[in-house]
Order: structure tokens, then sequence, then C-alpha cells
């Protein structure tokens, strides 16, 4: 990772801290990962070789770049969902800063639309962080385009467990799926797609 990328880590990292802790309103709060997640989710990429990565939950564009840097050196290109208005600002003003806004395919809209209108098995790999409430609604859309041997992975598995108790549960019992809780920032629920 060159210098000028960590530098802009670095900043948006301070950046959500602070804004994070001056409001409570959840809809202006940042939410970021942790950075110990940022290196995790650029290890799996990496090791994957996912060329084709989807987040869902933008926000101001941090974990986005974490994705984006380990797909570019696998030839690969990340796409991310984000709802909100603000947040789409300050992610294209982070994506131009960071030299990796052509890896990035930033869509302005609903999850679930989305994904609706995505072809089927079209992403190697997909990081969930967005609104928890919505994830078993989304599941059958998220199953269907996630290609068989890609990899799962969805954010606050332990700082949020029981918000997302129901949508684990689910997704562990299917018999095509393995997955493990890690314990590494707020907990990262991974399940891959058997490819047998």
């Amino acid at each position: 990772m060159n210098q000028q990328l960590q530098n802009l880590l670095t900043e948006l990292e301070a950046f959500g801290g602070a804004n994070d802790a001056s409001t409570s309103d959840r809809s202006q709060r940042m939410l970021n990962i942790t950075h110990d997640t940022g290196l995790f989710l650029s290890f799996l990429v990496r090791t994957s070789l996912a060329k084709r990565v989807l987040e869902i939950g933008t926000s101001n564009g941090y974990s986005t770049l974490w994705l984006a840097q380990a797909a570019k050196s696998v030839g690969g290109k990340v796409t991310t969902v984000e709802l909100s208005d603000t947040k789409v600002e300050l992610a294209r003003t982070t994506f131009g800063r960071s030299e990796l806004a052509d890896v990035i395919d930033l869509f302005h809209g609903e999850a679930g639309q989305f994904l609706a209108s995505s072809d089927s098995e079209s992403f190697d790999f997909i990081f969930l962080d967005s609104e928890r409430s919505e994830y078993l609604a989304w599941w059958p859309e998220i199953k269907r385009v996630l290609r068989r041997g890609g990899s799962l992975v969805v954010d606050n598995a332990t700082s949020h467990a029981q918000e997302l108790a129901e949508f684990i549960a689910l997704v562990s019992s299917l018999p095509d799926y393995v997955s493990v809780v890690v314990p590494i920032g707020n907990g990262e629920f991974i399940a891959t797609h058997s490819s047998d």
C-alpha cells in the first residue's frame, strides 16, 4: 500500500471516529469498519483472487478503499452500493483522492433493487455492512448473485450478534455453505458457497 493511500485511510479513520462521537443520529454516523477489519478484508480478497467484489453499505468510502486496493492488485474491481445522498457525495470525494476510482463503481440507490437487477453468480466476494434489518429479505438475491466458491462477509457479527442471530442461523444451516464467525473488529461472519 502506498503512502498516499495510508495517509488517506488514517485521515478517514480520524474523521469517522470524531464524527461518530459527536452525533447519536445513526444516519449521520459513518459507522466505519475497524482498521484490523480492513486488513482482514484486504487479505481475503487477495488470497481468494476475487475480481468481482460487491460492497453493500459504502458510507464515506473507507471500507471501499480497503477492498479496492486489494481487488486492483488481482486485476479486479469493486461495486459499492449506498442509499444516502450525503454519504454518496462523501464517498465520491474519497474515491477521487485515492487513485483507486478506476476500479470502483458506485451505485447510488437501494441495495435490494441493485441485487435484483444483477446477473446470477456475478460476484466473487460480497461484503455486507448496511441495514441489518434488511439482510433476511435480501438473502435470496445475495445467494443468487454470489458465485459458487464465492464468499460473503458480514460485519458486526459480535457487536450486534442479537440483531444478526436469525440471519446467521439461516445461512449457517444451509448444507451448501461453510461458515464461521471471526473475532476481528466488530466480528465478521464469513460464509463460503461450496464449489461442489
